[in-house]
């Protein structure tokens, strides 16, 4: 591919803050639309199992618009058929408009060859014919989830209506108890969406064209990590996407910008806040260090002794940087800051409002510190925590 020449050229600071005023935390959220208009504003909001604080899902829109209500988050999800669950960067809601733009994944996984698990015969017929007369329904009530007690050993009942998901005969309508409850796809899809009329190049079209609005401003990798595309893909479609090309200073790489980003300088009120490891603003490591200089990684996988900052350390983002970590935990009405890492003396009160703004948000009324990095700094966070919590 030949990379057309920029047409702006861009400082690494006015990159990272086009990053942030696209990612929503830059400037005044839109509060009407609410969680709703996240979604759309994101493209995507990755779903993990994994819950300290809340799930991942929660955390996104709130890290963007503060204390909203955790019932009034899966309602904005799940009420009214606004959204989708599907691969994307990974497992996660989508707005229900761009079912459409998903054709071309269904198409590839009903023409994928082999699978990881086996397929029963008949089952697959069987459980939608169940879904027809009973549906919606969980795995478990399907006929249950699993043979053995092994979390990858699938009954036939949950091989066959998680391939019927991907083929998208099946819809995710909600998840209970986080479990998915299935539905067939005629039912749960408004009827003018219901279609894979588009071709590859059209899906492909959108979701660059999404992603990089999303992004704000990215490399070739960073556009294509949004929704897990390939690197041919986005190269066959980026010149009809509608972004354009620019240069960003210190990034090596030619990027990408979404015009309306470049209309506009970003300015406005800066969000602080604990993220989500799995947020979309920090999704992709080299991104995050390229534009904050800062390395994160999700240790919840790596053994306990080799853990340097803590089983699910959230980054503070505070004044447009990245200025620390918080491993979090709670006990009773206690939110408990196993470890934190800060970026110098200055991120302390940066730290402590994050902290309290999360306590309160999950209903504690204390925040008690154990281990600091740096042990001068526990004493000037716990003060400044005391003042905040009142």
């Amino acid at each position: 591919m030949t990379t057309p020449r920029p047409i702006a050229d861009l400082t690494a600071d006015e990159a990272r803050r086009i990053a942030l005023r696209a990612q929503g935390f830059l400037g005044a959220p839109d509060r009407r639309s609410g969680v709703r208009g996240i979604l759309r504003h994101l493209g995507a909001i990755q779903l993990d199992t994994i819950s300290v604080l809340a799930r991942s899902h929660e955390l996104v829109p709130y890290a963007r618009l503060g204390a909203v209500g955790r019932k009034t988050v899966e309602d904005a999800y799940w009420r009214d058929t606004h959204s989708f669950e599907y691969w994307s960067h990974a497992a996660c809601i989508l707005p229900i408009e761009e079912w459409p733009h998903f054709a071309f994944r269904r198409r590839a996984y009903r023409n994928r060859p082999h699978w990881n698990h086996e397929l029963p015969e008949g089952v697959y017929d069987q459980v939608i014919k169940q879904l027809r007369s009973e549906g919606p329904l969980t795995a478990t009530e399907l006929g249950g989830a699993k043979r053995t007690s092994d979390w990858w050993d699938w009954s036939g009942s949950k091989v066959a209506v998680e391939r019927a998901l991907m083929y998208g005969e099946v819809v995710c309508v909600e998840r209970r108890g986080w479990k998915r409850l299935y539905d067939l796809a005629e039912r749960a899809v408004p009827e003018e969406l219901l279609h894979d009329d588009l071709d590859d190049t059209e899906c492909l079209r959108r979701l660059v064209g999404l992603a990089g609005r999303s992004l704000g401003v990215g490399t070739r990798a960073d556009i294509a990590d949004y929704h897990r595309l390939k690197g041919e893909q986005v190269d066959a479609v980026i010149a009809d996407s509608g972004l354009f090309p620019v240069s960003v200073e210190g990034w090596g790489k030619p990027a990408w910008a979404d015009p309306a980003a470049l209309e506009t300088p970003p300015r406005g009120r800066h969000r602080t806040t604990l993220l989500s490891p799995f947020d979309s603003l920090i999704w992709e490591r080299a991104r995050t260090e390229r534009i904050f200089g800062f390395t994160h990684r999700l240790e919840a996988y790596v053994p306990k002794q080799k853990r340097v900052h803590g089983y699910f350390a959230m980054p503070v983002l505070a004044g447009g940087h990245l200025v620390g970590r918080v491993d979090p935990a709670r006990e009773g009405r206690t939110l408990v800051a196993k470890q934190v890492t800060l970026d110098g003396p200055k991120a302390v009160p940066a730290v402590a409002q994050a902290l309290a703004e999360a306590a309160t948000w999950v209903d504690c009324t204390n925040v008690r510190v154990e281990r600091v990095d740096t042990p001068d700094l526990r004493e000037p966070l716990t003060r400044e925590l005391a003042r905040l919590l009142g």
